[in-house]
């Protein structure tokens, strides 16, 4: 198990901000010895994840791309869901994002960027986001029968007790949609409604951004993430 954590640090270094590396850039990086980080490379070339470019360096394989087809194919919900997504990140100016539970995690596994000055690497994409203090969080628990997370403190607004989650969870349902007011990033807040298909709570789908330009729009940001979440093609 610790191997494929290691295997999945060294994919993940990977992004379009730095496309490809070198062994000892990436040893530097992620704090390995080059030894470490070229049998890694050399490992996940052999299994088709990565190849090698000019220069001793390493891409990420068009394989991936592959897999990442078949998990679209495997959603029917995903592709209009990621669209609907990407036109109201750039209507709103904001960072907006789907996420997913996997057992008890809620994982993003789309985002789209939509304000070029917005803090993306609080919202990557396939990290774990923590559920008591994000409105992705609240609407996914609020709809599936899990018990109550961990109640990590992230700042002073952040949920930490049994009773504010259950209210808050029933506050979700009854509205149809969850605010998290800088409950996990000081000067940033998100809303977030449920993405529905077949009857079923498929994912969370939402916005954040910086505090003062979310505050002094929130009716209105919430209503247009309300209606991309509706207009995206998925069955309720």
């Amino acid at each position: 198990m610790q191997t494929l954590t290691k295997a999945g640090t060294v994919l993940r270094a990977f992004s379009a901000a730095q496309p490809q590396w070198g062994v000892r850039a990436l040893a530097a990086e992620l704090g390995w010895p080059r030894a470490t980080v070229q049998a890694y490379l050399s490992g996940l070339h052999d299994a088709g994840f990565v190849r090698r470019v000019s220069g001793g360096q390493y891409r990420l394989s068009w394989q991936l791309a592959e897999f990442g087809a078949q998990l679209s194919a495997a959603l029917p919900w995903f592709g209009p869901a990621r669209s609907a997504l990407a036109s109201l990140a750039a209507a709103t100016q904001s960072l907006g994002f789907i996420c997913v539970l996997e057992g008890p995690q809620v994982i993003c596994i789309n985002r789209a960027l939509g304000d070029a000055s917005a803090d993306h690497r609080q919202v990557q994409t396939d990290v774990t986001l923590p559920a008591n203090a994000t409105a992705a969080g609240k609407v996914l628990y609020a709809f599936a029968p899990l018990p109550a997370p961990d109640f990590e403190r992230f700042t002073a607004s952040t949920i930490t007790t049994p009773d504010e989650w259950a209210g808050e969870l029933q506050k979700v349902r009854s509205d149809g949609s969850a605010l998290a007011i800088e409950e996990w990033v000081a000067g940033h807040c998100a809303a977030s409604v449920p993405l529905w298909w077949e009857g079923e709570v498929v994912a969370a789908f939402g916005i954040q951004l910086p505090t003062a330009r979310f505050l002094a729009r929130e009716r209105a940001l919430l209503a247009k993430v309300q209606v991309a979440a509706r207009e995206f093609g998925g069955p309720s």
